[in-house]
């Protein structure tokens, strides 16, 4: 009788990036395994991933191998309005493996039994057959399938499909993959398309709109042949433009979105109503208790629905973390527009839509405002939601983008979130987020016409605006936010508002003006009895008054605010505090005592779990190490420090680690190494736009290009350092980059009548930051050049002390 073995298709043309897919189907398919169970393998994934093109490119790799004398292939239509049951299925395989119709047994008369002792003849034969079950939907479409003895099969589902062999789930292809396959089905309609290679960064835009999901690319590589006209970047703005990305997926024969029809379809109603739901979450995952609520179901409920979602590949468990779960972009398109689609049924689905998005807002705002509670160094009582400051940052962590999201919607949301994710967005250094946040509460505050927190928002703006170093802006909203305050009385308000002008005028280098707005915001915090807000005020006062090089004032400033902050219980206002006077101790060359404060600073900061403060306390341990010659241990103290300001996204912090390490390297006479760092922090300084910080780099560039005796480029960064360091009118750092520059034209052979006018340029800056014992140093070296002969070479630079100023 006539038979059908050989009825597997080609793969498309471009099939791509799925060696590690393939190695795995072929590991259970290999006939040399032995003692692990049936040869069979389920390919699951959501509908367009390529489940099946990868069945057959694994059912002809087996073939190459020898594994196989034929393949059976049968198509389920398991998401058909009208699957085809097992017993239509037995029949067509029968029918393959030649058996007459007039002996094929009626349904439920013993077809499984049959095809079973078919396989078995031919096995005895010394044949082995590959049966591929395309497109189940369901584990009794398929049980009755699977071949007995040494047979293969090969299943692929939407679904995932327990108990019946080895499950591999089916990914999106990684970028580079896509795009390859994208140029290879172009390249088949007309192989001189040029448009990827003329194009790459479309070709990356369009894939990306595309969702690197193989049936999207197959689409729009289609609709681009139609048009061999159009570019790559003109497809990619229709995907992501008015029309939808699911609109623009469907070339008349292939539509994405009928694909994903035909999954929902096979959902009960409930599984159906949560998939909507997940729509109205505004951000890119969701926590099983979030879903419950937006559900407004029981939480196990909710979780056995969520369980059915993925294994239907509609959605998925999140890799992060366990009890979250995400759905493709794609896919979220669909759901989106599936919600739209009931929520326009009329008012009472519309109601229940809306109801179900309050619901969820209020659930975020109550969790970040319960959280928020943990990290509020003022004292206030911490919410029972969270047992401690550690579960509390757990739930900020993961909600982040789901929070800042939830801020945009509305008005509302944007200010309580903006007061409940301060604290956090600064614990965690997410600068960018923290402005993001405050801007939309003064948005918020404009279109709800509150008056009442007008003046903290843009506090509270001002603030985050200082941390991104936009100083002008900066200066702009704390002056708004002290003016308002006084307008209506708020006099605590008003003292933090003077508190956060202080920290930006400092970062201006208007010194005395800082100076008097932190001794305002001292004497506010004094006058309503706000000791936690008077200790930030002392604390920012020292750190100024050590900008004034009054560090006697400064010492007595920074400690007087850690007394304050032991008072109130401030655990990390205490270790900034202590941080702060560690630097002054330094200045005062109290190197064993600044050590200590050091320590002190980086344990309290451990203790709380802030590693940016720790990373702080590390870099400035390192410097008061590098003081007292203990060059191994600041080796390791700062290059630890680094890595924390890495890991909490700090790229100015991280700019001073690598100073620090620069300086560090020169101490122990590694000066290729000192290069390299030098030229790190240059460039992230640069980077972040921190001139100031820059100029310090070129200035420690200078000394490492010295060691090396490379005195042409040390002259070069010396000069920049100093014309940089004028501008920032930085007088007593101009002065110290003089002298460098002095002892590096001394080092180089350079004239006399040069190097003492850089010693004389040195002088003068001393002399304008009011530094006479220095300003006298440096004229004694221009008058005397056999000192600095003498002294040659020289390598101590200052290193980059972190300052941790404090908001109010």
């Amino acid at each position: 009788m006539p038979t059908a073995l050989d009825a597997l298709p080609q793969p498309p043309v471009g099939f791509t990036g799925r060696a590690d897919d393939l190695a795995y189907i072929l590991g259970v398919l290999d006939p040399a395994r032995s003692g692990e169970g049936p040869a069979v393998a389920v390919l699951s994934g959501w509908g367009g991933v390529g489940k099946t093109t990868l069945a057959y490119a694994a059912g002809h790799a087996a073939q190459k191998q020898g594994w196989f004398t034929g393949v059976l292939l049968v198509d389920l239509h398991g998401y058909d309005p009208q699957p085809a049951q097992a017993e239509e299925a037995l029949e067509a395989l029968l029918r393959s493996l030649g058996v007459p119709h007039e002996h094929i047994p009626p349904p439920g008369a013993g077809r499984d039994a049959l095809y079973r002792s078919q396989l078995n003849a031919r096995q005895e034969k010394g044949q082995r057959l590959l049966v591929v079950a395309d497109n189940a939907s369901a584990i009794a479409q398929v049980q009755p399938l699977l071949p007995p003895g040494h047979h293969g099969m090969l299943i692929t589902s939407r679904h995932r499909l327990t108990g019946l062999g080895r499950m591999r789930t089916v990914n999106r292809l990684q970028p580079e993959d896509a795009i390859a396959l994208l140029e290879a089905a172009l390249k088949n309609n007309d192989p001189d398309d040029p448009r990827v290679g003329q194009d790459p960064e479309a070709a990356e835009r369009l894939v990306s709109a595309c969702g690197y999901l193989p049936l999207a690319l197959q689409i729009t590589a289609a609709l681009l042949a139609q048009d061999p006209g159009q570019p790559l970047s003109e497809r990619a703005d229709a995907l992501g433009g008015a029309e939808g990305v699911l609109d623009g997926l469907d070339d008349g024969e292939r539509s994405l979105r009928t694909m994903f029809d035909q999954s929902l379809e096979r959902l009960t109603p409930q599984q159906q109503d949560l998939f909507r739901l997940l729509a109205l979450n505004p951000g890119p995952d969701i926590s099983t208790p979030a879903a419950a609520v937006l559900a407004d179901q029981p939480q196990p409920a909710t979780e056995r629905l969520l369980a059915r979602l993925a294994a239907s590949h509609l959605i998925e468990r999140s890799p992060a973390a366990r009890g979250r779960w995400q759905m493709h972009d794609l896919l979220r398109a669909y759901a989106q527009e599936q919600a739209a689609a009931v929520m326009d049924r009329g008012r009472a689905p519309r109601r229940r839509y809306d109801q179900a998005r309050d619901r969820l807002t209020h659930h975020y705002v109550q969790h970040a405002q319960a959280a928020n509670t943990h990290l509020d160094p003022t004292g206030s009582p911490a919410f029972a939601r969270f047992t401690d400051r550690n579960q509390a940052l757990a739930w900020f962590d993961a909600e982040r983008e789901n929070l800042m999201a939830t801020a945009h919607t509305t008005p509302h949301a944007a200010l309580d979130l903006s007061f409940a994710l301060g604290f956090y967005l600064r614990w965690r250094q997410r600068l960018q987020d923290h402005l993001v946040v405050r801007a939309l509460a003064l948005d918020a505050c404009t279109k709800l016409n509150d008056t009442r927190n007008r003046a903290t928002v843009w506090n509270n703006l001002g603030g985050a605006l200082q941390e991104l170093r936009r100083f002008d802006d900066a200066l702009h909203a704390l002056e708004t936010a002290r003016s308002l305050y006084q307008q209506t009385g708020d006099t605590n308000g008003e003292a933090s508002a003077w508190n956060n002008l202080g920290n930006t005028l400092k970062d201006l280098r208007r010194f005395d003006d800082a100076h008097h707005a932190h001794q305002t915001a001292r004497d506010l915090h004094q006058q309503t009895g706000d000791t936690n807000g008077e200790a930030i005020a002392w604390n920012n006062l020292g750190n100024t008054l050590k900008a004034l090089r009054r560090f006697d004032d400064a010492l007595h400033a920074h400690q007087t605010a850690r007394s304050l902050y032991q008072q109130t219980g401030d655990t990390n206002g205490e270790a900034s505090a202590w941080n702060s006077l560690g630097i002054a101790l330094k200045d005062l060359r109290r190197f064993d005592d600044a050590l200590h404060a050091h320590q002190t600073a980086r344990d309290l900061h451990q203790q709380t779990g802030n590693t940016h403060g720790e990373a702080i306390a590390w870099n400035n341990l390192g410097t008061a190490l590098k003081e007292l010659r203990r060059f191994d241990d600041t080796l390791h103290a700062v290059e630890t420090a680094r890595d924390l300001y890495q890991q909490t996204g700090d790229t100015n912090g991280e700019a001073s680690a690598w100073n620090s390490l620069g300086i560090a390297f020169k101490d122990l006479r590694r000066f290729d190494d000192a290069l390299h760092a030098h030229q790190t922090a240059r460039d992230l300084h640069q980077q972040t736009g921190n001139t100031h910080g820059e100029a310090g780099a070129w200035n420690n560039l200078g000394t490492a290009y010295r060691g090396l005796g490379s005195f042409d480029e040390a002259v070069v960064a010396g000069k920049q350092a100093t014309a940089m360091l004028a501008a920032a009118r930085d007088w007593f750092r101009t002065g110290e980059a003089w002298g460098e520059l002095a002892t590096t034209l001394t080092a180089a052979g350079a004239d006399t009548v040069q190097v003492r006018e850089a010693w004389e340029q040195s002088a003068q800056a001393y002399t304008q930051a009011g530094a006479d014992e220095e300003a006298d140093a440096s004229r004694e070296h221009a008058t005397n050049m056999e000192i600095v002969e003498a002294q040659l070479p020289t390598d101590a630079v200052r290193p980059e002390e972190d300052v941790a100023s404090q908001s109010g």
